[in-house]
């Protein structure tokens, strides 16, 4: 199973995105093994494609709670909430890493797919899991 992060699911739906037909081939490619998506991703999700900073069409946000409720219900799609177990870990990672405000979502996500079983993250930005051990990503 692959655990999808926010950066993987904007370039999957949003066509501007110079990333999306990566996201997209992949998302075929692996469909088999099954995804893994956090209750985070998808509030991470709404937040970044409705800004219209970040885009010149920013989706409305209708229609940006329409897609993640399509993953949210999709056949090949686990939903990971993130438990006590979960949060304990990201502790442990933020105590040992010594991360900063800006790896705290990672962490996050780190932490409840690993507790999970989710060993591999789809992602834009590879370099945000490269410190977890355990953890493997797919690149798009």
């Amino acid at each position: 199973m692959i655990g999808i992060d926010t950066s993987f699911l904007v370039a999957f739906e949003i066509r501007e995105h110079s990333r999306h037909e990566a996201a997209r081939e992949l998302a075929l490619a692996r469909q088999e093994e099954g995804f893994a998506i956090s209750t985070q991703i998808l509030a991470e999700f709404l937040h970044v494609v409705t800004d219209p900073r970040r885009f010149e069409s920013p989706l409305p946000m209708e229609d940006a709670i329409a897609r993640i409720n399509r993953w949210w219900h999709a056949r090949e799609v686990h939903v990971v909430p993130t438990g006590e177990i979960g949060g304990s870990r990201f502790l442990e990672l933020l105590r040992v890493h010594h991360l900063g405000r800006k790896q705290l979502l990672d962490a996050l996500l780190a932490a409840t797919y690993l507790e999970a079983g989710v060993h591999i993250i789809a992602t834009v930005n590879a370099g945000d899991y490269a410190r977890f051990e355990g953890m493997g990503t797919v690149a798009v």
